[in-house]
């Protein structure tokens, strides 16, 4: 068997469920790298060892026992600081929330207890969840495992760095603009944006109530259909969760596309793809097709619109959650951070509900537009190469943003959108990851599942680490 942490998500549970290794092994494996290989990326927030060891201990008496087993029984998690623990501080990367100590845990958290998953601690994470890069000026920023000078993508950073480095086998972060999808993307991992309202979001601080989507990172397309499977669903401390049956995410995955129509938008996408990421794109698009898939050209609707829209929608929700700190200790944020909150102050209360009004509409004239009857997109991830640190926070601030609203330019409408996407590495160009994403229908986690599972079985860009995972 591989060394524990080489193993994904699926094969580490496999092989505790099989007695081919224990929790105990494994949790000591995990929190050992967490602390000498997570400083080195800062990812890291709080452990919990003693406790982590203790339910390690728990989970392996259990088996032994021959008690019913969870399907992540005994594996070691760590997650964004954003979801709630009962008892555990929780900041959200700020010093506003620096001391806060919930009294309620995540729906999401109390799935994976159930499913006898093991929870060592939290990961870093952009300032309140609002950097497309991972930038915390707080706290430092995270940096990429496959080069330090890297961004890791933001806002789910640490969850992120720590996935790719190999200290954990799996993440939840969340995603309002492309939370997730960036530090997937940027650290060659494999992320899902469910359909908004597919996850609960309850206990889980938030940032833009009716945006904000949580979901996996993990190693591939298996491992997050397992985790779709366990934290899916309707709950009563969210009334907003959907009430729809949840699929068993993983047992769809058949390996071929035969029948399956991807779309691909020549426009809007593409405008700053380089030429080196464009091939790679066009590469995975081809491995799409060996496995059955056929795809068509189409053109992507007034994206102008749509990003108008979010950033209003963004705005508002997220100024009405931070209106009294605003007030009360505006030198408690970052400038990046509170520029981008205060605006949301200012906007009329028509703009607002006329956003809210016009996504139904909107998203139905977009899948009409650029799906056109296929059963997904083909999008890029991210236009350009991995930048660095220095490229994302000094010089000229009108180039930082520039190069900052890059980033975003291909996930940001999804949420709006409110449809499910999923970041696939295709490759390396600079020696950093690149990825696609597919954007489905709403409620198709499982047929993107499928084809991000049929991708990774021809291909093994999934499996690459970095140097320092080793």
């Amino acid at each position: 068997m591989s060394a524990l942490h080489e193993l994904s998500l699926t094969a580490l549970a496999d092989a505790i469920a099989a007695g081919e290794t224990t929790s105990r092994a494994a949790t000591e494996a995990s929190l050992t790298r967490l602390k000498a290989i997570g400083p080195k990326v800062n990812c890291v927030v709080l452990l919990e060892e003693d406790k982590a060891l203790a339910a390690a201990d728990k989970a392996d008496a259990a088996r032994k026992a021959g008690k019913p087993l969870g399907r992540l029984h005994g594996v070691p998690l760590a997650h964004k600081d954003l979801f709630y623990r009962s008892g555990r501080p929780c900041a959200g990367g700020s010093k506003i929330r620096q001391g806060f100590v919930p009294d309620k845990t995540a729906t999401v958290l109390n799935k994976l207890d159930a499913a006898g998953a093991l929870d060592l601690g939290t990961l870093h994470m952009a300032e309140f969840a609002l950097s497309p890069t991972g930038y915390n000026e707080p706290y430092g920023h995270a940096r990429n495992p496959w080069n330090t000078d890297h961004v890791t993508g933001g806002s789910s950073s640490g969850s992120g760095a720590a996935v790719a480095a190999r200290l954990v086998s799996a993440s939840l972060g969340s995603d309002t603009g492309g939370s997730i999808r960036h530090p997937a993307a940027m650290c060659g991992l494999t992320g899902l944006k469910p359909t908004w309202s597919r996850v609960s979001r309850a206990n889980a601080m938030p940032l833009s109530w009716s945006l904000d989507c949580i979901g996996p990172l993990a190693r591939n397309a298996r491992d997050c259909a397992r985790l779709m499977s366990i934290i899916s669903g309707a709950d009563a401390a969210d009334p907003t969760a959907a009430r729809l049956a949840v699929p068993d995410y993983e047992t769809a995955l058949s390996g071929g596309l035969k029948g399956v129509t991807i779309a691909v938008p020549g426009n809007y996408y593409y405008e700053h793809v380089t030429a080196e990421v464009k091939a790679l794109l066009d590469a995975s698009l081809a491995a799409l097709r060996e496995r059955g898939a056929k795809t068509v050209a189409t053109t992507a609707p007034d994206m102008s619109l749509v990003n108008a829209l979010m950033i209003v929608v963004m705005a508002v929700e997220a100024a009405g959650i931070h209106r009294n700190w605003l007030a009360t200790r505006p030198d408690d944020y970052a400038d990046q951070v509170r520029s981008r909150i205060e605006p949301g102050l200012y906007y009329p209360a028509t703009r607002y509900t006329e956003a809210l009004s016009l996504r139904a509409k909107i998203a139905a004239e977009y899948l009409a537009t650029a799906m056109k009857g296929a059963d997904m997109l083909h999008l890029p991830a991210l236009s350009i190469p991995v930048p660095t640190i220095a490229e994302t926070t000094a010089g000229d601030p009108a180039a930082v943003a520039a190069r900052i609203g890059t980033i975003t330019h291909c996930t940001r409408g999804i949420n709006y959108l409110g449809l499910p996407a999923l970041s696939v590495p295709c490759g390396f160009a600079g020696g950093m990851p690149v990825a696609f994403q597919l954007v489905g229908k709403p409620f198709a986690e499982a047929l993107l599942l499928q084809a991000g599972d049929a991708y990774q079985r021809v291909t093994d860009w999934h499996t690459r680490a970095p140097a320092m995972a080793v």
